[in-house]
C-alpha cells in the first residue's frame, strides 16, 4: 500500500502509471494462504476469527498456551510447538504477543518462506529491525507493516525508505471509544478488586493462585519469566485494588 498511496499523492503520472501497473504484479490475494500467529491471545485470536472469515486464510499459531481443541476448531487453527517449525510454512506471519526478546532474527527470518509478509502489532523489541531490512532487501521477505518499532518514536531509516513496508505510530488500536473503553475497564477492575471479587481482565490468570492475608482477599501473581523461543509470560499483580503489569515493570 506505501507504494501505491504515495505514487497517488507524488502528483507525477509516471509514478503513478508505474504503480498502477506494476503493484498488481507484486500483489498476493491472501485466500488460501497461511498466516502465522505468534501469540494466540485475545488479540491474536480475534484476528484469527476476521481472517478466517474475510480472507479464508489457513490459520495457524505458536503459542507458549495452547489453546482448547474447541476454540482451534473455532478458527480451524492449527497449533505449533516450536516458532522454527511455524516459520518454516507461514506466507505471512504476525506477531501478537506481550514483550520480551526479539522473535524475528536473522537467523529466524532466513526460514522463512521466500516471499512471506512480516506484521508486528506487538512490541517494537520483538524484531530486530536491521535484519528485517536485510531480508526484505535479498527478497526473503517481500513486504512488512509494523505499527511498532524498537526505538519508538524514532523509526528505522531503513524501513522507512523502503516502498515495500507500511509503517504507522503505534495507533493500530487507537480510536476515542478504545480510549473510553480502557477508562471504563480499568475502573470496574478495581471495583471487583476493592469488592473482593476477582479481578475482570486479569492478565495470565492461570498463573495466578489465590491467597488470603489480613487484609482480605487478592490475587497475588509471580513474574514467570520467558517461555521457548523467548515469549514472555505477562503477570498481574491485585492487591488492595492496585493493578500491576510486571511485563513492563510499570503500575
Amino acid at each position: 500500500m506505501t507504494w501505491t498511496t504515495l505514487a497517488a499523492r507524488s502528483g507525477d503520472s509516471i509514478a503513478f502509471q508505474a504503480a498502477h501497473i506494476q503493484v498488481p504484479a507484486a500483489s498476493h490475494n491472501p485466500r488460501g494462504h497461511t498466516l502465522g500467529i505468534i501469540g494466540l491471545g485475545n488479540i491474536g485470536f480475534a484476528i484469527a476469527k476476521k481472517v478466517r472469515a474475510a480472507f479464508g486464510m489457513r490459520i495457524l499459531y505458536y503459542d507458549v498456551t495452547r489453546k482448547t481443541p474447541e476454540q482451534e476448531r473455532e478458527v480451524s487453527a492449527t497449533f505449533y510447538e516450536s516458532l522454527d517449525e511455524l516459520l518454516l510454512v507461514s506466507n505471512c506471519v504476525l506477531i501478537a504477543t506481550p514483550a520480551g526478546r526479539p522473535l524475528l532474527t536473522a537467523r529466524t527470518l532466513a526460514l522463512l518462506l521466500r516471499g512471506a509478509r512480516v506484521v508486528n502489532i506487538a512490541r517494537g523489541n520483538l524484531i530486530d529491525e536491521n535484519a528485517l531490512a536485510d531480508a526484505l532487501e535479498s527478497g526473503r521477505v517481500s513486504a512488512a507493516g509494523l505499527d511498532v518499532h524498537m526505538k519508538e518514536p524514532f523509526v528505522s531509516q531503513r524501513l522507512s525508505a523502503r516502498r515495500d513496508v507500511t509503517l504507522t505510530c503505534h495507533t493500530g488500536g487507537g480510536s476515542v471509544e478504545t480510549i473510553k473503553g480502557f477508562e471504563k475497564l480499568a475502573m470496574e477492575n478495581v471495583i471487583a478488586v476493592l469488592s473482593g471479587q476477582e479481578p475482570l481482565t486479569c492478565v495470565n490468570k492461570h498463573h495466578m493462585r489465590r491467597q488470603i492475608n489480613g487484609s482480605g482477599e487478592y490475587m497475588n501473581g509471580h513474574l514467570n519469566g520467558h517461555g521457548p523461543d523467548g515469549v514472555m509470560h505477562q503477570t498481574t499483580n491485585v492487591r488492595a485494588g492496585v493493578v500491576v503489569n510486571n511485563a513492563h515493570g510499570s503500575c
